[in-house]
């Protein structure tokens, strides 16, 4: 097997010397929306419907198979170069053209299925290619649904019109990342919780929490949750209009085949969901009231370093990084050496998942070795607990000392407390993971905080609305600089 890129180590100073080796390699994630006129040419030219099924054997068949050729990629961008990295637009230009390629292509599928003469198997496989497409489009909206750009937060709700999942743009950035590898995070998989357990729990688990998210938030601003203001409501509506344009120029028979491409494209999203945090779990610290989670960091997510995968993924597969760093883009992302890793990329595993049997036998050992051996440490499904620490012969474990949930040092007092009611009155809060400021001044109308809400009166349970990864205990206060 090829040892891929290897690892590379650049001196500090080193912008100009240092050249980003996957550049042009990012293209590659376009032949995904691709593949649905890749299909359909092939099969004008050979009149074979099995072309038609071309987005499950590309998943299943083709990309793992390269992912075991191709290696790894171990290499990170140093320090120095990624802000400069994160600025180039040219990344950002590849996950826009992805959007008008999948439309075309998805527009162009459902048109064949109502005007071309295909048996009921062949349609089939045309609705189950297009979702393939769409839910890796889901991966697309994911990369935009995290930046602070409010272009990009829209492009995204147009990746998931198609797959009628745009209240994943909600629960995700603001739900999943808040929880993540926690049992109230419905997208983290428990072990003994085969893919088959973890779906329904996923996908009924995400719409709910959505759904309660925006209904507090536009609580906050005194206002009913029926309204379009409601990213998860105006999400829905986009999905509404593309699917009844296409009804009323296609017919209801495509209606059957919508719901099929839908289903497969969320489906393949949770399914990468599942693999992504199995068992992970991050352990309470703190006392009392101030007990709470740790925070997230890069050994909470497993991570895969098969580049075949993660070009045409986005870096997606690099997950570790991007649950510390959610609004870092995907070009940036590294490596961490601490972070559990995947026996291979993300489509060999998805073949894993839906065997049960297959997925526990190699990924049950590989949770156990992240937990140094304690079972009990990990995220558990609650129906098969005591018969999973049996079967480990799991006995008392000895309780940590509690850690302080803000600097995770011993503590006895409540010193830290005293100090933060000190600071109370500062004028403007800043997230000391990506940076995002709250004026009290200017407020936050978005989030449901006119101008002047004082920091004490900003809920304890909220979190910081760009990144989602630090809580409002977790924010710093700085000097307020008038504007003039």
């Amino acid at each position: 097997m090829s040892s891929g890129i290897a690892n590379s180590t650049v001196p500090p100073g080193s912008v100009e010397q240092w050249r980003d080796r996957k550049r042009y390699l990012w293209l590659i994630g376009l032949v995904v929306p691709s593949l649905a006129f890749i299909a359909m040419g092939m099969w004008r030219l050979t009149g074979w419907g099995v072309w038609f099924w071309i987005g499950p054997a590309v998943i299943l068949v083709i990309v793992p198979a390269i992912d075991l050729l191709a290696g790894l990629d171990r290499s990170n961008p140093p320090d120095d170069v990624i802000e400069a990295l994160e600025k180039d637009k040219y990344y950002r230009w590849i996950t826009y053209l992805f959007l008008p390629i999948q439309y075309a292509g998805f527009v162009g599928a459902m048109y064949l299925i109502t005007h071309a003469d295909l048996s009921a198997i062949d349609k089939v496989g045309v609705a189950i290619s297009i979702g393939c497409i769409g839910g890796i489009g889901i991966n697309t909206a994911h990369e935009l649904g995290h930046k602070k750009e409010a272009n990009e937060r829209w492009l995204s709700k147009i990746a998931l019109a198609q797959s009628f999942y745009g209240h994943f743009y909600i629960e995700h950035n603001r739900g999943h990342h808040v929880r993540v590898a926690t049992p109230e995070d419905p997208a983290s998989a428990r072990v003994g919780e085969n893919f088959y357990q973890f779906w329904p729990r996923t996908v009924l688990g995400s719409l709910r929490s959505a759904w309660n998210l925006e209904k507090k938030r536009i609580a906050r601003r005194r206002q009913h949750p029926f309204r379009l203001s409601n990213d998860v409501l105006n999400a829905w509506l986009m999905s509404a209009v593309l699917w009844g344009a296409l009804i009323a120029w296609l017919g209801v028979g495509i209606t059957p085949y919508l719901v099929v491409q839908a289903v497969v494209g969320f489906s393949l999203l949770e399914v990468v969901n599942y693999m992504e945090h199995y068992g992970m779990l991050r352990q309470k610290v703190g006392i009392g009231e101030r007990q709470r989670y740790e925070r997230v960091d890069p050994s909470h997510s497993w991570n895969s370093n098969n580049i075949a995968t993660n070009v045409l993924l986005y870096h997606l597969q690099r997950h570790s990084d991007h649950h510390a760093n959610p609004t870092r883009r995907y070009q940036s992302l590294r490596d961490f050496e601490e972070s559990p890793v995947l026996p291979t990329g993300y489509a060999g595993m998805i073949v894993l998942a839906i065997v049960p049997a297959v997925w526990r036998r190699v990924m049950d050992p590989r949770v156990l070795a992240h937990f140094g051996g304690d079972i009990s440490r990990a995220n558990i499904s609650p129906h098969k607990r005591d018969a999973i620490l049996s079967s480990y012969g799991v006995g008392a474990v000895a309780a940590a000392k509690p850690l302080d949930v803000l600097t995770g040092a011993p503590t006895t007092t409540a010193a830290r407390g005293a100090e933060r009611t000190a600071a109370d009155e500062a004028l403007t809060w800043r997230c000391p993971g990506c940076g995002y400021t709250y004026d009290v001044v200017a407020g936050e109308e978005k989030e449901g905080f006119a101008a002047g809400t004082a920091w004490s009166e900003v809920p304890d349970s909220w979190c910081c609305p760009d990144c989602g990864v630090r809580e409002k205990v977790d924010f710093v206060a700085v000097d307020h600089v008038p504007t003039s």
